[in-house]
């Protein structure tokens, strides 16, 4: 019961953190589909049962996105959660092509829950891309955020092959991208 409760907490947290925020594509989809995404993803698709990693999928960006500290994650949600946030939350205080350049580097030493969350937060967002592409990024910007992600995902292998073959799959029809 405890570990359900956590998980509901998780995604009323992610929930009221991201009330006001949207996605990028043409419809404004609500940002909270995004981490609710991740955690579909782990569990549907990756046989992730972990309610730690699924909590902090579901928290994934609420640090980088939105006001919430360090220290209110740990004080809601424990050490290890919070810790496997931190270890996928960009510094939004550097420029975005260092911001993805570290995550490039950071990938391979990242712990193997972290990796599950970048993992699914890279399916997610290609699915989206694929689906959803924001209204204001031209193919060669899609094309430049799929060999992006790849890059990003080379240093994940050996996490997840089911994860990894999604991911694959996903790459596999990047022709679609227009």
């Amino acid at each position: 019961m405890k570990d359900t409760a956590t998980l509901i907490k998780a995604v009323h947290f992610a929930a009221d953190r991201h009330r006001d925020q949207r996605r990028k594509d043409k419809g404004a989809t609500p940002y909270i589909n995004h981490p609710v995404s991740l955690a579909h993803i782990l569990t549907d698709e990756g046989g992730i049962d972990d309610i730690d990693v699924l909590c902090a999928a579901l928290l994934h960006d609420t640090i980088e996105d939105t006001d919430t500290t360090a220290e209110e994650l740990r004080t809601h949600f424990g050490e290890r959660i919070t810790s496997i946030v931190l270890e996928v939350t960009d510094d939004i205080t550097r420029h975005w092509t260092v911001r993805k350049q570290t995550q490039i580097d950071h990938a391979p030493y990242l712990s193997h829950e972290a990796k599950l969350v970048k993992l699914a937060d890279k399916i997610s967002n290609l699915r989206d891309l694929l689906a959803f592409p924001p209204h204001d990024w031209a193919t060669e910007r899609r094309h430049a955020y799929v060999d992006f992600t790849s890059a990003v995902v080379a240093g994940l292998r050996g996490t997840n092959a089911r994860l990894e073959a999604a991911f694959d799959a996903l790459v596999a029809r990047r022709v679609e991208i227009a």
